[in-house]
């Protein structure tokens, strides 16, 4: 079954996020693109950027994984829910319990306000 188009979460652009892990809270950043027709993206967070994998959009639910090795290495699965330019939903790290994420889009600079 096809998602609506109208009903379809729009996730390009630059998301800050805040993931509450047990050890306190990381701030991280997502660039989701358009790609030959497909959704790419990149992670950035600890001093690292790394590729995000298995992009989903199935309406407001939009899922990745990605790997990191700062602080820890981990493979990370997200699913969140996108609402305009807010999303919130949550990471999990294998076995360990979910953590809840937010995240706010960028807004594009306004040409000729430089």
């Amino acid at each position: 079954m096809t998602a609506d188009p109208a009903r379809t979460a729009t996730v390009e652009g630059v998301w800050d996020l805040t993931i509450a892990t047990p050890v306190g809270r990381i701030k991280a950043a997502v660039a989701f693109r358009r790609e030959d027709d497909a959704l790419a993206g990149v992670a950035s967070g600890a001093g690292e950027d790394v590729p995000l994998r298995d992009i989903a959009v199935d309406g407001a639910r939009v899922t990745w994984k990605q790997s990191v090795t700062k602080p820890l290495r981990l493979n990370l699965a997200f699913a969140v829910h996108v609402e305009g330019d807010t999303l919130d939903g949550t990471s999990r790290a294998g076995r360990l319990p979910a953590s809840k994420v937010t995240g706010t889009r960028r807004k594009a600079p306004v040409r000729g306000a430089e």
